[in-house]
């Protein structure tokens, strides 16, 4: 098959990101251009070294006040601030680098992170088969079926960001119509939905990530269950008070069980050393093997990399997609989910219990890993690609 260039058009977010690392790995093996396009200064931190970048939609003042707006919402407001704050203004903010960056590598396919429509929107202004990345299943699962007013709302904001680009409109650049990868299994989803033949369940996309801080790895301690604690990367601030009902319930659990809590030292506080180990950020990928279960936010990538190792799951869902996620999961029987924001020490103690000690977790987890396994991850997603040339 001859060389062909693909470019991956993408937000500012390390879970939406590390997926398409993986798949362009794959790619680039054999023997394919890649290159992405997104805000230079956080893809820079995110992206393999020596990875080909076409900065697009850089702010002025950088994503961190738009983080501290956004980080205390709940519910429709932060849905509302998802969409009218960040990725319509993100669009815009893309649009003309994106245009620039395919003029400049001239790509035979683009693959547009569904948060990153400004990728489908000038893949349609300037001819360019385009692909969906879904890097999180939320919206395959009619999110909006008991609030219709909010689906109406977020497609009104989409057909007005096409009117503004000089778009007839009529189409949604969240989808696909040659091919949308989803990176999660049916299994997971739900069986239930009935999907096009050209919507691909390739499972999670594992690779490579950016090297990390020193982990201590000689502090694990092999005679114990080993519980992984975070909550990703955009929301720890907001987790002072489930941090602490977490150290809670620590004190309170099997001696023969390990915290390894992912947080901030300066909202955790002194804790007890032969209970929790604190780190500040940890190699999550390389860490999961060793693990027996994970708590978390709900974050689409966490839990996926979670299942891919056969690990039960507490989930605390925040905001945006994490409570549909977060449903999955309980619905596949994998987890149990937990409140976030008035999280108590006797509920996560009771959780964490429960996947430890109940087996039916551990298998229903197991058998979404076989499902992930069986889709084939970043070689079916470069497969689909390649079909299309």
């Amino acid at each position: 098959m001859r060389s062909t260039r693909f470019l991956f058009v993408v937000p500012p977010l390390a879970g939406h990101v590390n997926p398409t690392v993986a798949v362009a790995a794959e790619l680039a093996a054999r023997g394919h251009e890649v290159a992405w396009t997104g805000p230079g200064e956080a893809l820079t931190r995110l992206l393999p070294t020596h990875s080909r970048l076409f900065p697009s939609g850089d702010s002025p003042r950088g994503y961190a006040e738009l983080h501290e707006r956004w980080r205390d919402l709940r519910g429709v407001a932060a849905l509302r601030f998802l969409w009218q704050e960040a990725l319509i203004p993100l669009a815009h903010a893309m649009l003309p680098g994106v245009t620039a960056a395919v003029r400049a590598f001239r790509p035979d396919v683009l693959v547009a992170d569904q948060q990153a429509l400004a990728g489908a929107v000038v893949a349609r202004r300037l001819d360019v088969p385009w692909v969906t990345s879904a890097s999180t299943s939320a919206e395959f699962t009619r999110p909006f079926a008991d609030y219709p007013k909010v689906g109406d709302w977020v497609a009104e904001r989409i057909a007005g960001l096409l009117a503004d680009c000089g778009d007839p409109g009529g189409w949604d650049p969240r989808f696909s119509d040659r091919l949308v990868l989803v990176f999660s299994t049916p299994a997971l989803v739900g069986a239930e939905e009935t999907f096009p033949g050209h919507y691909a369940f390739v499972g999670p996309a594992l690779g490579a990530r950016p090297a990390s801080a020193d982990f201590p790895w000689d502090r694990l301690d092999p005679d114990r269950r080993r519980v992984l604690v975070s909550l990703g990367t955009l929301n720890r601030e907001a987790g002072a008070r489930f941090y602490a009902a977490v150290l809670g319930a620590a004190e309170r659990l099997p001696a023969d069980v390990q915290l390894i809590l992912a947080a901030p030292a300066e909202l955790i506080g002194p804790v007890p050393p032969e209970r929790v180990l604190l780190q500040d950020t940890v190699p999550q990928l390389a860490l999961l093997p060793h693990l027996d279960a994970v708590v978390c936010h709900g974050g689409h990538n966490t839990v996926c990399e979670a299942l891919a190792h056969g690990l039960p799951l507490v989930v605390a869902p925040i905001r945006d997609d994490q409570p549909i996620v977060a449903q999955q999961v309980v619905t596949a029987g994998a987890g149990v989910r937990v409140r976030f924001g008035r999280a108590r020490t006797d509920e996560l103690l009771g959780a964490v219990t429960a996947v430890l000690g109940d087996s039916a977790h551990r298998r229903a987890a197991r058998r979404i890993q076989a499902s992930f396994s069986a889709a084939g991850g970043s070689a079916t997603a470069a497969d689909r690609l390649e079909k299309l040339l």
